[in-house]
């Protein structure tokens, strides 16, 4: 499953390559107008974006992090889920581990739509995110200590390049962030308590389409952002 996801991450670089995209990023290929985040634009000339959540694109939650601005972005992001996906895969079962990665991608997406609508956002950060939390929450009710492990300073690493750099979506980083966080805590209290595996899976896929929905909402007062 996670070579599976890799895979249509880079599948869809490819797509952007030969489509105006560049290998440094920095440039917009046409495909970024179609399918990355964003709820709407309002132009210099009082215009606005044709196109966005806003105008019920809805797709654009899901598309978005799949796109990637230039080899390092797709890189960086990558690896991570290389490293962490493995691992979560093996301890959670494909369809939970499924169920957290575009959990976390919704609530990333969320995040986007409360915090800044007006960004053009893409990439598999948000999800990425999802998973070093996941993986930090499980290491925690294990008695494992995630500063040993080093889980712990990724995580505060990747918090310092949020805030420290420009052009880094806070919103699509802390929503996945916390998403990840709630799931994997979900998906151990239920293992916990010996609920029936599909109980958890229903309230995986309840919390990705609330996610969904409401960042359907937000899109749509893009023009007035609900935490801007």
């Amino acid at each position: 499953t996670t070579r599976a996801l890799i895979a249509l991450n880079a599948l869809a670089f490819i797509w952007i390559l030969m489509n105006g995209g560049s290998i440094g990023g920095g440039g917009r290929s046409s495909i970024y107008k179609d399918y990355a985040l964003i709820g709407g634009l309002r132009l210099s000339n009082g215009s606005t974006f044709p196109g966005g959540v806003g105008e019920n694109e809805w797709w654009r939650l899901i598309t978005s992090a799949f796109l990637h601005d230039g080899l390092l972005h797709l890189a960086v992001n990558m690896f991570l889920l290389w490293i962490l996906g493995q691992q979560l895969e093996r301890l959670y079962g494909r369809s939970r581990y499924l169920g957290l990665y575009f959990g976390s991608l919704a609530a990333g997406s969320l995040g986007v739509m409360l915090l800044d609508p007006a960004s053009i956002t893409g990439g598999a950060s948000g999800a990425v995110f999802g998973l070093i939390s996941a993986t930090f929450i499980h290491q925690k009710r294990r008695g494992i200590s995630p500063w040993r492990s080093g889980i712990g300073g990724l995580l505060i690493l990747n918090l310092i390049f949020t805030f420290g750099f420009p052009g880094i979506s806070i919103g699509g980083h802390l929503g996945g962030l916390l998403g990840g966080a709630f799931l994997a805590w979900a998906i151990e209290e239920i293992g916990r308590k010996r609920l029936n595996r599909n109980f958890g899976l229903a309230v995986i896929t309840t919390f990705t389409l609330l996610c969904l929905v409401a960042g359907i909402w937000a899109g749509n007062r893009w023009y007035d952002p609900v935490l801007g």
